[in-house]
């Protein structure tokens, strides 16, 4: 069974708020959505978000990407043989990770669909329902405390605090003002997004720590450069520190394990350029006893659905950031995982479980 055609879509969706992180401030989500047509039927399904802060990819690079440079490489290809695909993928062009991670997880769906499994489950399975948190975006101490106490509300009962967008002494002030209004039995994590310095990372965790404020776990307090000053601040913290933007590759992965520079580490299928190469990181990562978290960027349910059969296919995978679809004005697809609360299910459909992808959201043809 070969690729046929493989076609792109820009998407906008309104988010329902602004959301607000220590390096960008979004309203809606835009994305790249990938369809790779194998055989008469199987439809796979793939998403790219631009997060030029993060990845450095726009909408434009990411198209450019898939239809000029991957496209002419996969057509006539054999789904067969889906290791060469993914080298193939790999190989087309440096970087450039969140465009290979939309045609991976289309090629993973197609595999799924034709051997009539449900992703999770074709990659290996290991559960069936999953718990996300509520990320609360920076604001001020007083607004963050009023959408922590609305989120508890609604029934999550971990919280993700955004942070590292101001001096340390407000980002105390704001996770105080969410701890105070939530309670003790709310689980509290953080993420600076790379805003604080080393010293200032110990200095403010160190106080939360004698605050008996509870954290969980902060993720990547430093710049995702500096894995000496990544690893000072695990050093010389007891609450778990978390790797993210430092975490690209497996390559990556190596440098935090070796050096023991970070507790826990963040897979993201947008930084490991999809499925097959966040398995090898996690399969890593498990090997030195550090587990991950499956987290995302801003993006629709399309994107979380392939996160979410990844993170449900794997053992070492212990906690998931999945709130991006729910910041959303409206769903892009039927079908897919589904949502109740924080609760996160599976459908016995093959492959990502897409019915339908809601074309009114598309902006226009990408190509």
């Amino acid at each position: 069974m070969n690729i046929t055609d493989i076609k792109t879509y820009l998407v906008e969706v309104p988010l329902h708020t602004p959301f607000k992180t220590a390096l960008r401030t979004v309203t809606t989500a835009t994305s790249i959505f990938v369809e790779i047509h194998c055989g008469k039927d199987i439809r796979g399904w793939g998403e790219a978000p631009p997060t030029h802060v993060i990845t450095g990819e726009t909408l434009e690079s990411i198209s450019y990407s898939i239809e000029k440079v991957i496209k002419p490489l996969l057509l006539g290809q054999s789904l067969y043989d889906r290791n060469a695909l993914f080298e193939m993928v790999e190989k087309a062009l440096v970087r450039n990770t969140s465009a290979k991670a939309a045609v991976d997880m289309a090629i993973h769906d197609c595999l799924a669909q034709y051997c009539s499994m449900p992703l999770f489950q074709f990659l290996g399975g290991y559960r069936h329902v999953m718990e996300t948190d509520y990320t609360v975006g920076v604001n001020s101490p007083e607004e963050m405390a009023a959408d922590a106490i609305r989120y508890k509300d609604a029934g999550f009962d971990t919280l993700k605090i955004k942070v590292g967008n101001a001096d340390i002494q407000t980002d105390f002030k704001r996770v105080q003002a969410v701890r105070t209004a939530v309670g003790d039995k709310i689980l509290l994590r953080l993420d600076a997004n790379q805003g604080w310095k080393p010293k200032e990372a110990v200095s403010v965790i160190r106080r939360m720590e004698e605050s008996d404020f509870n954290i969980e776990l902060v993720e990547q307090p430093v710049a995702a450069h500096d894995l000496s000053g990544l690893k000072f601040v695990t050093e010389h913290v007891d609450t778990l520190i978390m790797a993210d933007e430092s975490v690209f590759s497996v390559h990556d992965a190596r440098k935090v394990l070796e050096t023991n520079s970070a507790d826990l580490i963040n897979i993201k299928l947008m930084k490991t350029g999809g499925i097959h190469h966040a398995r090898k990181l996690c399969h890593l990562a498990e090997s030195y006893g550090v587990e991950c978290m499956v987290g995302s960027m801003i993006e629709t349910k399309l994107g979380l659905t392939a996160a979410a059969h990844f993170a449900a296919s794997e053992k070492n995978v212990t906690r998931i950031d999945f709130d991006a679809p729910l910041m959303l004005q409206e769903d892009v697809l039927t079908g897919g995982i589904h949502y109740q609360g924080k609760k996160i299910t599976f459908s016995d459909a093959p492959g990502l479980g897409i019915n339908k992808v809601k074309e009114k959201f598309f902006a226009r043809t990408a190509r």
